[in-house]
């Protein structure tokens, strides 16, 4: 049966609350099952409050801690509770639909697991973010409903915020760095937030939103590590479990940590031996970094194709709760995310930003083995990618594919001479996407000429045939290498194998 999340208030004024218990505020509750809550970080063993009555119930008490504003780098960092979740779940439920749980018949034969993905690309902004934006913004005071929030964002966060503000009639400024994607200021400013472009990185647009926000009095609201924000996100765990109530493991992408916090606190309670793999772009691996320390640190970040994981420091409260729950973490290269792309776009005819790829390409990867004949749901968290991002990403998963194929042969530079290769091309199969002459260059032969081709292929086999045609047929031929060619990924395209590991 379906889980149903009924909360219980004993008190009305709990839509009106904006406090988020902290750890040395939590009183204990061992004697319904609930977990006791410490300034330190501990796993979660015992079952949390639910009652077994054909549907499942969360019975709540009603906070009554006045509002106060959420350092994100304070010393004793908030973790958030199931409690809070399901709170947060009744709080958002007019403002947020439930996203399909789809069973993925083709990439499961493939990957040899019970693939399911969860479509948050589908809600209205295009990623998860709505979730914790809505909650956030529903527990803000009257005071700071009228002045209003801030945020530094470079998309989601941004989106999400401008256009639940709009909906519940709270003002948003938000602040982006000028490397932001045009089209997403656009949308920001169109659902009425105050944009101001400041600085060449986030940090620097972070920065100035704190100034900002000393000026104006507004709350800021981090994108990652805020309390409301990460209690909201972790609703996407409660749906999961009531759609597969049997699901083995849910694989959750990486960045600041806020997104596999919430769920894993929603999953781990209602499902204690569920397994919570969270995924990181090997570019910027800051939450693996930061299990390793036992704390947040700073970890170097560089440009990738899931730009929306590049958080250099993942948030302390975000820490403190996913630490104790994630079971295990795993980091994918760009070569794997522009494969993942591809196959979203030609299989399930989905288009998914990078960022929220990098769980099928963990799969693709071969980097959870563990995982063969078990129910698993990866998260597909957001659809936000620039149209001419998306064009680079599926040139790049066609060459990760070997489906595409660049090389450089020296032909004559005579009639017939270019005529002779496209028609080799023709015989092969092989279709022509870009061809250059270069005489210039070929200083060897005044009567050849150098031609630079890139050409579409269907598959490894039928790339290594046109290499060793081409290769028979002219002295002089060079080949773009794009991945050690081991016997492993020549069957990439029928198993878990490791797909790219020189990456």
């Amino acid at each position: 049966a379906t889980l149903l999340y009924t909360i219980k208030f004993e008190d009305s004024r709990v839509m009106g609350d904006t406090s988020v218990p902290t750890g040395a505020k939590r009183k204990a509750r061992s004697e319904s099952g609930k977990h006791a809550a410490s300034n330190g970080v501990k796993r979660r063993s015992d079952p949390p409050e639910l009652e077994s009555s054909g549907a499942t119930q969360a019975t709540l008490a009603t906070p009554v801690t006045p509002a106060t504003p959420v350092a994100e780098d304070s010393a004793t960092p908030q973790r958030i509770t199931f409690r809070d979740v399901t709170a947060a779940a009744f709080r958002i439920k007019s403002g947020i639909v439930k996203t399909p749980l789809v069973r993925s018949s083709a990439l499961s034969n493939i990957l040899g697991c019970d693939l399911y993905f969860k479509k948050e690309y589908e809600l209205r902004t295009g990623s998860f973010k709505e979730r914790g934006a809505r909650n956030a913004l529903l527990k803000l005071s009257e005071e700071h409903k009228k002045t209003g929030v801030i945020a530094a964002s470079a998309g989601n966060h941004a989106l999400a915020l401008a256009y639940h503000g709009a909906l519940l009639g709270t003002s948003v400024t938000v602040v982006m760095p000028h490397v932001a994607p045009i089209m997403k200021i656009s949308q920001c400013q169109h659902m009425g937030a105050t944009v101001i472009m400041h600085g060449a990185t986030i940090a620097e647009a972070k920065d100035h939103a704190y100034e900002l926000k000393k000026t104006n009095g507004q709350i800021y609201i981090n994108g990652y590590d805020h309390p409301d924000i990460i209690a909201g996100q972790g609703t996407i765990g409660l749906e999961i479990c009531g759609q597969l109530e049997d699901c083995d493991a849910i694989i959750v992408p990486v960045g600041g940590a806020g997104l596999i916090a919430g769920i894993a606190v929603a999953a781990k309670n209602l499902k204690p031996n569920i397994q919570i793999i969270g995924v990181e772009a090997k570019r910027c691996k800051s939450f693996s970094e930061a299990l390793k320390a036992g704390k947040p640190v700073y970890t170097p970040s560089h440009v990738s194709l899931a730009d929306g994981l590049a958080v250099p420091t993942v948030g302390y409260n975000a820490f403190a709760t996913a630490q104790p729950l994630v079971d295990k973490t795993v980091a994918v290269g760009e070569k794997a995310i522009a494969l993942s792309i591809l196959r979203l776009v030609e299989i399930e005819k989905a288009v998914v930003e990078g960022s929220g790829v990098v769980g099928l390409a963990a799969l693709l990867d071969g980097q959870l083995p563990e995982l063969e004949g078990k129910k698993v749901v990866t998260v597909l968290c957001g659809g936000n990618i620039d149209t001419t991002i998306l064009g680079r990403c599926l040139e790049r998963g066609l060459a990760a594919d070997f489906r595409l194929l660049s090389f450089t042969v020296v032909v004559k530079d005579a009639p017939g001479g270019v005529n002779g290769l496209t028609q080799l091309l023709a015989e092969l199969g092989a279709s022509i996407k870009d061809i250059i002459h270069e005489r210039a260059w070929l200083l060897e032969d005044v009567f050849a000429v150098r031609v630079r081709c890139m050409v579409e292929t269907k598959d490894h086999q039928h790339t290594d045939q046109i290499k060793s045609k081409l290769s028979a047929k002219y002295k002089h031929v060079e080949f773009v290498a794009m991945s050690d060619h081991s016997t492993d990924t020549r069957s990439r395209a029928n198993s878990c194998g490791n797909l790219f590991p020189d990456n």
